[in-house]
């Protein structure tokens, strides 16, 4: 089956659970990504984190509503979505715009929003310059904003930039299946067997010939990168994503910029945070009074903080612990009533 709207292309690869792949043109090539659920069903757009891909929500999205509609995208430089044009850095605010632009594309007015990690940030920035367009927002693993101190924005600029020119005289090196799938595990050690092989389905790409390739890490492991020691050509996998993902941001927020953009978020939103993962990483960091901050903006509206057993992954590793609070939040017509603990009424841990 094939449907177009403004050349978006949208064709049925499974019917277990209704699952179709999305095309979407942009300027640079096309946006990648999977759809679930009947085109009348509630509309939801789901993104994912730094060097993943739209994998991340196979085994999530099956146990929520299946009245809805998910849409769930790899971000430019991500998966099987095109890699932007040579010689541009991956800016944070691009991703936002490529998130306005696909829901135009899709003529779509009104949605909420599931963002993991990076794609919750995505997901908080949207929902704080277009708050008319989004009537939820549910942030796995995420706070919607993270801060830089401003005295190390020229430093953080200064590296950023010099990381693009040195990447234009990198070679892509290349993998058998076995190798990448132990760099994918290895560079991210939240990832269970399973999750590692759904995020290389979408993550990977066949090639002829090359050179074993680097793979940086996920930012909460404990070591840099891990390095290939070997340098022969062969044919086999490289990764999919842009290396340039891995170059240092160089758009970054004040902590007085990322409060007065979340003061601008007016729907509901669900936190959904891992004892293991961000949680832990950031306890003793100088964002930590931020972080408070921030998450109590979200509790006073309406808003509903939560805190997990697991890891960075839980979503993707034990979606069981995580659907049931998306599902009573998104079928919540009113301030949500769910409790801030997995486990009791009292509030969450910060």
């Amino acid at each position: 089956m094939m449907q177009t709207v403004k050349n978006v292309r949208h064709l049925v690869t499974s019917t277990k659970h209704a699952v179709s792949e999305l095309t979407v043109p942009v300027p640079w090539g096309q946006i990648r990504g999977k759809v679930w659920g009947p085109d009348h069903g509630r509309r939801v757009v789901c993104l994912h984190g730094w060097a993943d891909n739209c994998g991340t929500f196979d085994t999530l999205l099956p146990l929520l509503p299946q009245d809805y509609k998910y849409v769930a995208f790899d971000l430019p430089g991500h998966g099987q979505s095109s890699h932007r044009p040579p010689g541009v850095p991956y800016y944070f605010q691009s991703y936002v715009a490529d998130l306005y632009r696909l829901v135009k594309a899709l003529q779509w007015e009104k949605f909420s929003i599931i963002g993991h990690s990076m794609g919750g940030n995505i997901g908080g920035m949207f929902s704080a310059l277009y708050p008319e367009m989004v009537d939820a927002l549910v942030l796995l693993d995420s706070y919607g904003f993270l801060p830089t101190d401003v005295k190390e924005m020229p430093e953080v600029m200064r590296q950023g930039m010099e990381e693009l020119l040195k990447y234009e005289n990198r070679e892509e090196r290349v993998y058998t299946k076995d190798q990448a799938f132990q760099r994918l595990q290895a560079g991210n050690p939240t990832l269970s067997e399973q999750s590692a092989r759904i995020l290389l389905e979408r993550g990977t790409r066949q090639v002829e010939g090359g050179k074993p390739r680097y793979l940086l890490c996920c930012p909460l492991c404990s070591f840099s990168s891990i390095i290939s020691s070997f340098s022969f050509s062969c044919t086999g996998l490289v990764f999919s994503r842009d290396f340039r993902i891995n170059l240092k941001n160089i758009m970054r927020f004040s902590t007085e910029q990322c409060l007065e953009l979340q003061s601008r978020i007016t729907t509901r939103v669900l936190v959904l945070l891992a004892e293991e993962g961000f949680e832990k990483r950031f306890a003793e960091s100088y964002q930590a009074k931020l972080i408070s901050n921030i998450l109590q903006g979200y509790r006073e509206p309406n808003g509903v903080v939560v805190t997990l057993p697991g890891d960075h992954h839980v979503h993707l590793n034990h979606p069981e612990s995580v659907a049931p609070f998306i599902t009573d939040f998104l079928q919540s017509n009113g301030p949500s009533n769910l409790t801030s603990s997995a486990e009791d009424p009292e509030p969450a841990k910060l």
